[in-house]
């Protein structure tokens, strides 16, 4: 029998699991064109779920529930939290552009949305290796039907086509590897997995061979070299909106389930998977920098900048157990955690403006269709302008500081390759920072092509300046968010 402690472990998954039903019978039942009442009720679900995780994080409590499958902590409760509101802030930008193009009929992109929700709140709060593939399974099946929503573009069927045959391939990867680490040490459960390995296993060649599939699996999840390939053909092939729902939250996820398999799960093999890491660093910084300097697609330039962003990320996790042990690993991880919500925070401004360009018939998706917009709105151009310079790294703004607490994590650990790793950092993110000034330069000095007047509900308006000011804000205050992350990883390693 199922206890009261399981129960309210549960409680925020199956609230969401009950809301998404109800929206999609309602929805039968809603003929407006941009499905008023159902976007309201899916944000207030929405928003009733993110009180209640800001709750559970703030009161820094840990549930365990369902034999030790699931938990509740403050990393989980506070992912989950800021999932939650990445959610609602894209559906916000989303809606017009999915309204002007027929993609709101059945409402599929609201329930499929909280389904997608749904998986990343499981990948986060998973304690036990099936659980956590189950969640991803649920995230990227989610994903697959959203990317292929219109169903009657070409463009978006062919990349629905493609990342479903390169995700059942990754997910066959991290499967394969997780059975692997299972022959290994006897168990499924996370902890029981690391006190099997810190007892030391009798097959480690086993344990070796299963953390290369692991990571290949979780490098796909990523996107980084060389398991990037799905990324630029979705971001340039998908709706806009459902580029921007695949570019934001499920990012936090990835993040969780990488903390579940290797920060906590396999602490003691570090020396198996952090050269893995580091390489897969190095490649995506080079890879994603180079490949973006050529794109006149500023969904695919975007694509691969993502490539490099979680390439730099993938730093503070080599950081954190360069030594071998698990001394610095809080703070590292805590350092990635604020990168990782940063990234997402700019992502979501830099694509509801791209979202905000649109019109019915028209895509704003190549470099020139940003000419002279300063000229057309310098609000918008602002948001953008201090987006790419925050993905740049260019202070004051929050990309230089989650920039710089990855470098003080890697050159803290002390290992031999530290120095050599920041510095390529910084020389990639230099190499990095010409095709953001590229935009920003046509934004403000190029002769418009476009005169039409950037219209916009005043909702989304409100909520992209809103979101543009905290890229500034938490850049010059990051220490609130920067000790809210550090505290996570704590209360978990």
């Amino acid at each position: 029998m199922i206890d009261a402690v399981s129960w309210a472990t549960a409680t925020p998954e199956l609230l969401l699991l009950g809301m998404a039903c109800v929206i999609a019978l309602y929805d039968l039942f809603v003929d407006t064109p941009l499905r008023d009442a159902t976007y309201r009720l899916t944000q207030l679900t929405l928003a009733v779920v993110a009180v209640l995780e800001g709750y559970l994080a703030s009161s820094g409590q840990t549930l365990v529930g369902f034999g030790g499958m699931i938990v509740s902590d403050p990393l989980a409760a506070w992912l989950k939290c800021f999932a939650t509101v990445a959610l609602m802030v894209t559906l916000v930008y989303a809606r017009p552009y999915a309204g002007a193009r027929d993609m709101l009929r059945g409402g599929e992109l609201f329930t499929l949305s909280m389904f997608a929700l749904l998986g990343m709140f499981i990948m986060i709060s998973g304690h036990h290796y099936l659980v956590l593939y189950l969640g991803l399974e649920l995230l990227t099946l989610s994903s697959y039907a959203l990317v292929a929503l219109r169903r009657d573009e070409v463009r978006a069927t062919e990349a629905a086509m493609k990342y479903f045959v390169l995700g059942a391939l990754a997910s066959g990867f991290l499967l394969y590897g997780l059975s692997l680490v299972y022959g290994a040490t006897g168990s499924l459960h996370v902890p029981a997995v690391a006190q099997a390995v810190a007892g030391g296993v009798r097959e480690p060649l086993v344990l070796t061979l299963g953390i290369v599939f692991v990571v290949a699996g979780l490098a796909f999840k990523l996107g980084v070299v060389p398991f990037h390939m799905w990324v630029p053909d979705i971001y340039h092939g998908a709706p806009t909106a459902v580029t921007l729902l695949i570019a934001g939250a499920p990012k936090l996820a990835a993040f969780a389930i990488v903390v579940r398999l290797l920060a906590e799960s396999l602490p003691l093999a570090a020396a198996q998977w952090q050269p893995m890491l580091a390489t897969l660093a190095v490649a995506s910084l080079l890879v994603g920098n180079l490949a973006a300097i050529a794109q006149r697609n500023v969904k695919r330039m975007l694509a691969f900048s993502t490539i490099a962003q979680m390439g730099f990320m993938l730093l503070a996790l080599v950081g954190g157990v360069a030594d071998g042990g698990r001394g610095g690993m809080a703070d590292a991880w805590g350092a990635a955690m604020f990168y990782i919500v940063t990234y997402m925070l700019t992502t979501l401004a830099t694509f509801g403006v791209l979202l905000l360009l649109t019109r019915a018939g028209f895509e704003s998706e190549d470099i020139e269709d940003f000419a002279g917009l300063n000229q057309r709105s310098p609000l918008y151009a602002g948001v953008l302008a201090a987006c790419l310079f925050s993905l740049a790294g260019v202070p004051p703004l929050v990309g230089f500081y989650a920039k710089l607490a990855v470098l003080q994590a890697l050159l803290a650990s002390g290992a031999e390759a530290a120095v050599g790793l920041a510095v390529f950092a910084v020389l990639a993110s230099l190499v990095g920072a010409f095709y953001y000034l590229r935009l920003i330069k046509v934004m403000y000095f190029d002769a418009p092509v476009q005169t039409a007047p950037i219209e916009a509900p005043l909702a989304t308006r409100a909520v992209l300046t809103v979101n543009g000011a905290l890229v500034l804000v938490l850049g010059v205050l990051p220490g609130g968010l920067m000790t809210l992350c550090v505290q996570a990883l704590r209360a978990v390693l």
